[in-house]
């Protein structure tokens, strides 16, 4: 996989200051790895080897199917579909006559996806790039301050990062800053969410029901909560 693909500038993923950065990064690698893969990458060999033994989960086949370029999806399949018969179900059958104890550490091509394989490493470098950006530049940290909110998932990803990484020194305010934008949104999409079931009560029924911000809480209470934006089936 070329580098360059999941190389995007720090300062493009946080100026927009709009949802969550981090999901922001992540749509963008994910854009450019489905693009990539589903373009000449298909028909190099090491590639080709790499989707045949990780496959691919649920949310990257659906983002794979919303893609113009419907034969270079067949191709892959069609090099999955025969690669899992030659193989024999290997990976599935050692797992289930496995004995019990021994199959949580153990996966099979159920459990793996070539995209996430690749977003994952991709994020761990930008995420680390990001923590030295926050340490080192004050505008920076000013801009990361300003972001709309950060997601419950990847306000973990940034703590144990932060943790892992930052000085003792640095990473007391690295916390504070992510559980502020993490506690601010929450408590807004909790408030959305209540008034979306006080609406529910036969006295605030009729044509003038103030229903304020939250028609759509459900769906931005789901995306804090989980990273993906079930408006329009992407994030952010």
């Amino acid at each position: 996989m070329r580098d360059s693909i999941y190389t995007i500038p720090v300062s493009e993923v946080f100026e927009p200051k709009c949802g969550c950065p981090i999901c922001r990064m992540r749509d963008m690698l994910e854009k450019r790895c489905i693009e990539y893969i589903m373009g000449a990458a298909m028909m190099e060999p090491d590639i080709r080897m790499e989707t045949n033994r990780l496959g691919f989960c649920t949310d990257h086949f659906e983002m794979m199917l919303g893609q113009k370029n419907r034969l270079s999806l067949a191709l892959m399949l069609e090099s999955l579909l025969g690669e899992l018969r030659k193989n024999g179900y290997r990976d599935i059958l050692a797992k289930a006559e496995a004995k019990p104890r021994k199959r949580a550490g153990m996966k099979t091509i159920n459990d793996t996806c070539f995209v996430c394989s690749q977003i994952e490493q991709a994020m761990d470098g930008m995420i680390n790039t990001v923590l030295r950006q926050w340490a080192k530049d004050e505008s920076f940290k000013t801009l990361f301050s300003e972001q709309q909110y950060i997601c419950l998932p990847h306000a973990e990803k940034l703590l144990t990062a932060g943790h892992d990484t930052l000085s003792k020194k640095e990473y007391p305010a690295f916390k504070a800053m992510v559980i502020s934008l993490l506690d601010r949104h929450l408590e807004a999409v909790g408030g959305d969410v209540s008034h979306f079931c006080r609406m529910f009560d036969y006295r605030n029924a009729g044509p003038d029901a103030d229903w304020g911000n939250s028609r759509d809480s459900i769906e931005r209470a789901i995306l804090a909560l989980s990273t993906r934006d079930f408006h329009t089936g992407e994030t952010d």
